[in-house]
C-alpha cells in the first residue's frame, strides 16, 4: 500500500479503480481487485469514520448444522415488509459462507466453540442461531482492523486519507472522474481524479439525524453526489432506527447491540413493565421497526424505556459484551446491576443508490456497495446482521464485475467552477438534523413531511456550502419519498396512514429531479414512480 501525496504519480485512468470509502465494503473490494491498481479515498484515517467498524452484532451466515441459505433468505424476506427482492436475498445467503471464509483468510478472529467450529448467536427475527461474532460485540472493529492490515500489505492499493469526495464529474450518463477536497481544510483548492471505474462505498445517512449511532462521516454525501450526477435512488424512505441506543446524551449515541436481547435481556419502562409483550408475539426479538416504535411510544408517554440485562447476564455482562459495558460505565451506569436507559436512533439506511446484482448503478462507470447502495435485499426493514454480509458480498461482486476490464481514457477534466466551499455552518447543520429527527423520524405524518421537504429543498437550492448542500440533497430525497409513500410499511410509519396498502407493495425508484418536483408542488404531486419488487 502506498500513501497519497501531491507528488505521487497520477492515477492511470485506463487501469486504476477509484474506491471512495474506507469501511468494510471499500476495503474488501480493494483487496478483491488485487493485484489490479486501486486507489482508496477515505475522508478519515482508515479505521475511523466507518459505521462498519462500530458494528457490534456480527455477520449473518448459515454456517451451523441444521441451518440453510434458504432459511436465512426466508427470514430476510419475512421482515422486509413485502418488498425484498427474493432472488437477491437468496443469492446473498448462499454466498455468505464463502465471504466468511474470505474474512477468515484475511485474519478476522471469529469466535469458535469448544470443538473449534464457528460459534453462532441468535438475533431478532432470525429463526436460527447464525450470527458469527468476535468477542461478543467487537465484530466490526475486528473485521476492519484485519482488513486494514491486509490493505497495508497489498502493494497495488494506494490510499488517500483525509480527502472528501464532493462531486462526480460526468459526460451525459457516464462518470469520468471525481472531485475531492481536503477534509480538514475547506478553503483548499479542489483536486480532480480522472477515472472510468469509480466505486462508491461511502456509508449511510445516520448523521442526518440528531440522534444516531453512526459517525459524523455518515452524512449522506455519497448518495448526494450520485443523485446530483443523475443516478437513480432506490427506497430512500426506509430508514432503520435501532431501538436500543444508549440514551445518555452522547453524539453519536453508543449502541446496545441486539445480541443482548438474543441473550435474554428485556425491555422495560420506568414502571418496570415489559411493554413489548403486548405489542408482538416475539416481544424483545420482534423486528427492529416494531421494537423501535414500542420504545418510542414509552418515551413519548414519559414513562421512559430501559434495557434490563441484570437477570439474563448480571456479572457476566462485562466479559460477554465489553464494548457496551465500557459505554455504560463511562456514562455512570453499571449494566450488571442497573437497567440501561435507551432511545431509538437512526442506525441504517435500507435505501440508497439503486444497483443491480453486480453492484452497477444507473450511471456508466459507477458502482456502489455497502450502505450507500440499495440492492433490494433489505426491503422496508433490514434483518439484523445482514448489513455486513451485504457489504462483503457486493464488494466481491463489484470486484469481479470490474475484473480485467480496461477503460478508455476519460475526457479532459477540470473542477466545477460552480462548486465553492466554506466551513460547515453549525447552526444550519444542527437545524437540519433536528428536523430530520422530528419530521422524518420513527413516526411520520404528511404535514411534517411537507414542511421538511420544503425546508430541505430551499437549502439544496440556495446553499453555497458543498457539505451542507449535499446533506440537504439526501434529506430532501428521503423526505420527499416518505411523503409520497402514503402507507406504513416496515421502518416507514405514517401516523396518518397507519396501515399497509397492497397497491404500494413495491420498491421506490426516484431521482433528485423528481424530489425537486415534489418540493415545488408538494400538496398535489402524485406518488413517486414505483417498480415491482424484484425489478
Amino acid at each position: 500500500m502506498s500513501t497519497f501525496n501531491l507528488a505521487s504519480p497520477p492515477i492511470d485512468a485506463t487501469t486504476d479503480v477509484v474506491i471512495v470509502g474506507g469501511g468494510l465494503a471499500g476495503l474488501f473490494c480493494a483487496l478483491k481487485l488485487s493485484p489490479r491498481p486501486v486507489t482508496v479515498i477515505s475522508a478519515a484515517p482508515l479505521g475511523e469514520g466507518a459505521s462498519s467498524a462500530w458494528a457490534q452484532g456480527g455477520i449473518a451466515a448459515a454456517v451451523a448444522e441444521g441451518d440453510s441459505a434458504e432459511a436465512h433468505a426466508a427470514d430476510t424476506i419475512a421482515v422486509g415488509g413485502g418488498i425484498v427482492d427474493k432472488d437477491i436475498a437468496l443469492g446473498l445467503a448462499r454466498e455468505a459462507p464463502a465471504r466468511i471464509h474470505d474474512l477468515l483468510q484475511y485474519g478476522v478472529p471469529f469466535d469458535r466453540d469448544l470443538e473449534g467450529k464457528l460459534a453462532v448467536g441468535r438475533e431478532a427475527a432470525h429463526s436460527a442461531r447464525r450470527i458469527v461474532h468476535v468477542q461478543g460485540d467487537m465484530a466490526g472493529k475486528a473485521i476492519i482492523a484485519a482488513l486494514i492490515a491486509a490493505v497495508r500489505n497489498t502493494p497495488s492499493i494506494r490510499v488517500i486519507e483525509g480527502y472528501t469526495a464532493e462531486a462526480l464529474l460526468t459526460d451525459g450518463d457516464t462518470v469520468f472522474g471525481l472531485q475531492l477536497r481536503k477534509s480538514d481544510d475547506v478553503t483548499a483548492a479542489p483536486i480532480v481524479i480522472p477515472s472510468r471505474a469509480i466505486v462508491l462505498a461511502t456509508g449511510g445517512i445516520g448523521h442526518l439525524y440528531a440522534v444516531t449511532t453512526n459517525p459524523a462521516e455518515a452524512s449522506g454525501q455519497g448518495l448526494a453526489i450520485a443523485a446530483r450526477a443523475g443516478a437513480i435512488i432506490a427506497d430512500p424512505e426506509f430508514v432503520q432506527f435501532h431501538p436500543t441506543a444508549l440514551n445518555v446524551g452522547r453524539d453519536p449515541a453508543p449502541l446496545a447491540t441486539e445480541a443482548l436481547r438474543g441473550e435474554g435481556a428485556t425491555l422495560i419502562n420506568g414502571n418496570g413493565e415489559r411493554f413489548m409483550l403486548t405489542l408482538d408475539p416475539l416481544a424483545e426479538l420482534a423486528p427492529r421497526d416494531i421494537v423501535a416504535r414500542g420504545v418510542f411510544a414509552e418515551i413519548a408517554a414519559r414513562r421512559g424505556a430501559y434495557l434490563d440485562a441484570t437477570k439474563a447476564l448480571g456479572a457476566k455482562f462485562a466479559a460477554k459484551f465489553p464494548t457496551v459495558y465500557a459505554s455504560c460505565i463511562a456514562a455512570g451506569i453499571d449494566p450488571a446491576t442497573q437497567p440501561i436507559p435507551i432511545a431509538p436512533a437512526a442506525h441504517y439506511h435500507m435505501g440508497g443508490i439503486a444497483v443491480d446484482h453486480h453492484g452497477r448503478t444507473s450511471l456508466k462507470g459507477l458502482w456502489a456497495g455497502g450502505e450507500v447502495s440499495s440492492t433490494g435485499a433489505h426491503g422496508a426493514n433490514r434483518l439484523a446482521s445482514n448489513s455486513l454480509l451485504e457489504a462483503v458480498v457486493y464488494a466481491a461482486r463489484i470486484a469481479e464485475d470490474i475484473g480485467g476490464n480496461t477503460f478508455a481514457t476519460p475526457v479532459r477534466l477540470s473542477t466545477n467552477p460552480g462548486l465553492r466551499n466554506s466551513a460547515m455552518p453549525p447552526r444550519a447543520e444542527s437545524s437540519l438534523r433536528a428536523m430530520m429527527s422530528s419530521h422524518v423520524g420513527v413516526v411520520r405524518n404528511g404535514n411534517q413531511l411537507m414542511d421538511a421537504v420544503q425546508a430541505f429543498a430551499a437549502i439544496e437550492r440556495n446553499s453555497n456550502n458543498i457539505a451542507l448542500r449535499n446533506m440537504a440533497t439526501t434529506a430532501l430525497i428521503v423526505a420527499a419519498s416518505a411523503w409520497s409513500r402514503r402507507e406504513s410499511r416496515g421502518a416507514h410509519f405514517r401516523s396518518d396512514y397507519p396501515a399497509e396498502d397492497l397497491a404500494q407493495r413495491n420498491r421506490t425508484m426516484t431521482t433528485l429531479n423528481e424530489a425537486r418536483g415534489i418540493a415545488a408542488s408538494v400538496t398535489d404531486t402524485p406518488p413517486l414512480k414505483r417498480t415491482s419488487a424484484g425489478a
